[in-house]
């Protein structure tokens, strides 16, 4: 049973401390829309995605209004097109016209963003996943609400050199296609090792090949509830730290769970994960470096940086678990620049490097995330950067991801904006030794040796 002080400490948490649910996110399994001829392929889609997400949007407004918690989107994940796309796609712009089917698709039901315009290459290219991948500029230059993400490598089979390559000079050519909307194609563009298939959040959600034929994921945050949690404990031992970062995202999570069940029941699918990742957001109060400010670092990047950001990750994870039986996605602490306003402080205040924030994707939920670069930098630097990303997750075991922004005619000590929930972000330097020799080779990186378990 929920008391009336849990009640009114939920209510504290959502009308003071920014908790909110980030993203209802439906998964739709377009498998069974795969057709050799275009005309009919676009048409499938488009009439099963209306018809399985036609409730979505009114359905969380109402669990909003009845339940007084905020959800921020309502957003929908497919199979990866480059699957569902081969068949029928002899040309990137043919795949162009299916992005274009699914922004048709999310405008018609009223989500913010669709993701899976996706290929899975992590070992080898298919003809349909190097076709999807090129087409990507175009892609995201045609749409407003399509998401785009590939994942280049895994644990297990190592990391995909070529599309590595491919995917620097497929990230400036992204942001010189959407040079008039600020680049915003490489903010709807990531890359990834060892991506989840049931992740809610974009720009990385698509709906994977072991899901169900529809899945219900929720993504739900609150760093301001757990800054203001440690406001209370400041000065306080670790053992106190830890419990009261635990106990908070044990909260957290139960309301993401409450809203998960309910769209569930109310929509007739599933209830697949709960993603209790702390994401933040430009609102101020809503940021991952305050929380570690408030740990005890003056800025953002000082000594201790990685060491307090992987105790928070470590038990947000351990109390969000015991919140609910399907914790899943990423889940733990997004360190995104552009998005977190104690983040953009650091770097503007030097305190924050591209170095040091590769570091810290060894202990945080995701990778590299929201960074604007210098838009002179060469396709083989940003390759440079997603290999570097993908190694540590592979060796590491976890998901990483890479979500630059070569902001196109901008240096450093510019800024680009995004507005909304993407915020802005500081341009930062980029080490301006080549690597091109590197990224030049074919092949792939082979798979750890820890990653044969069987």
């Amino acid at each position: 049973m929920i008391n009336m002080y849990e009640v009114n400490e939920t209510n504290q948490m959502i009308e003071q401390e920014n908790l909110d649910v980030r993203t209802i996110t439906l998964g739709i399994s377009l498998m069974d829309c795969i057709d050799g001829n275009l005309d009919r392929l676009n048409r499938k889609i488009y009439d099963k995605i209306t018809a399985a997400a036609r409730n979505l949007v009114e359905t969380g407004r109402e669990i909003e209004e009845e339940y007084g918690i905020p959800i921020v989107n309502k957003r929908i994940s497919v199979t990866p097109i480059a699957l569902v796309g081969g068949a029928a796609c002899r040309t990137p712009e043919d795949f162009a016209s299916v992005a274009e089917t699914l922004d048709q698709a999310a405008h018609e039901v009223g989500v913010n963003f669709i993701g899976g315009y996706s290929a899975l290459v992590s070992k080898g290219m298919t003809p349909a996943d190097e076709l999807l991948i090129r087409s990507i500029p175009q892609a995201m230059a045609r749409t407003e609400r399509v998401c785009s993400s590939v994942n280049v490598g895994s644990t297990k089979t190592g990391i995909n050199m070529d599309a590595v390559k491919l995917m620097g000079e497929i990230v400036k050519q992204t942001a010189e296609s959407t040079r008039d909307q600020n680049c915003m194609g490489c903010a709807k563009l990531v890359v990834f090792c060892n991506a989840p298939d049931d992740n809610p959040f974009m720009a990385g959600a698509f709906h994977g090949v072991t899901e169900a034929d529809a899945i219900i994921n929720v993504g739900v945050s609150g760093p301001g509830v757990v800054k203001h949690a440690l406001e209370k404990v400041r000065g306080e031992n670790f053992e106190v730290l830890c419990e009261t970062i635990k106990k908070t995202a044990f909260k957290v999570t139960r309301v993401g769970q409450l809203v998960g069940r309910e769209a569930s029941r109310r929509l007739g699918i599933p209830f697949g994960i709960l993603d209790l990742s702390l994401a933040p957001t430009p609102a101020v109060g809503d940021s991952v470096a305050e929380i570690l400010e408030e740990i005890g670092l003056e800025a953002a990047g000082a000594p201790g940086t990685t060491a307090a950001l992987a105790l928070l990750n470590d038990q947000v994870k351990k109390g969000g678990v015991m919140a609910s039986s399907y914790v899943g996605g990423l889940s733990g602490a997004f360190i995104p620049v552009s998005e977190d306003q104690g983040m953009i402080n650091a770097v503007n205040a030097g305190a924050l490097s591209l170095e040091k924030l590769e570091a810290m994707t060894c202990v945080c939920s995701v990778g590299l995330d929201m960074i604007a670069i210098p838009g002179s930098t060469s396709s083989s630097s940003i390759s440079g950067i997603i290999a570097d990303e993908m190694a540590i997750g592979m060796v590491n075991q976890k998901t990483t991801a890479v979500r630059l922004i070569p902001a196109v005619g901008k240096e450093v000590g510019d800024v680009i904006e995004f507005g909304g929930l993407l915020g802005r972000a500081p341009i930062m330097p980029v080490n301006r030794f080549s690597c091109e020799a590197f990224i030049s080779r074919t092949g792939r990186i082979p798979a750890p040796i820890h990653s044969f378990k069987n």
